[in-house]
C-alpha cells in the first residue's frame, strides 16, 4: 500500500514513478548536460568494439529519475526540503528501457530544532525488475 510521505510509517512503500521508454535523444541530452559525453556509452557500434555488447549509457539518466521520484514525494509539501540525496549506479540503462522508481521510508526522527527527518531508501528498476540505480534520500519537514 502506498502513502504520502508525511503519514508514511517506517517500511511503507511510496507511490512509484514510472518513466516512459528511454530514448537515444534523452541519453545524448543527459550526457551533454553532465559533461561526461563518452561516445562508448552512447554509440552501439563503439560499445561493441570494446566488448560492451551494445551498452550505450550508464546510470546518469536513472540517477536523475531518482531525484524526480523524491521531488514527486514532497511536491505537495512546499515546506519540505530534500536535505540529502545519495545515489549509486548499479547497472546500464538502454534505449527502450522503462524505468520505475520506487522507495520506502526506512527511518523517522525528530531533530533538536523540531524538524522531522525522514529517510527514504529509493531505487530505479528496469522492466525486467533489475535495479539500475539505488539511493538514499533524507527529507526534512518543519514541525506541525
Amino acid at each position: 500500500m502506498t502513502s504520502s510521505i508525511v503519514e508514511a510509517a517506517i517500511g511503507t512503500e511510496l507511490p512509484p514513478l514510472v518513466k516512459p521508454p528511454v530514448t537515444r535523444e534523452q541519453l545524448h541530452r543527459y550526457a551533454e548536460a553532465s559533461g561526461d559525453y563518452n561516445p562508448i556509452h552512447l554509440d552501439d557500434e563503439a560499445a561493441r568494439r570494446v566488448g560492451l555488447d551494445g551498452v550505450i549509457a550508464h546510470g546518469m539518466l536513472s540517477m536523475a529519475f531518482l531525484g524526480q521520484f523524491i521531488e514527486q514525494q514532497i511536491a505537495a509539501y512546499p515546506e519540505a526540503l530534500l536535505a540529502h540525496l545519495k545515489v549509486r549506479f548499479a547497472s546500464m540503462v538502454r534505449p527502450g528501457d522503462v524505468l520505475t522508481c520506487r522507495g520506502r521510508v526506512t527511518a523517522r526522527s525528530r531533530e533538536p530544532d523540531g524538524h522531522e527527518r525522514i529517510t527514504i531508501e529509493c531505487w530505479a528498476e528496469n522492466q525486467r525488475g533489475e535495479r539500475v540505480t539505488s539511493g538514499e534520500a533524507i527529507v526534512s519537514l518543519p514541525s506541525a
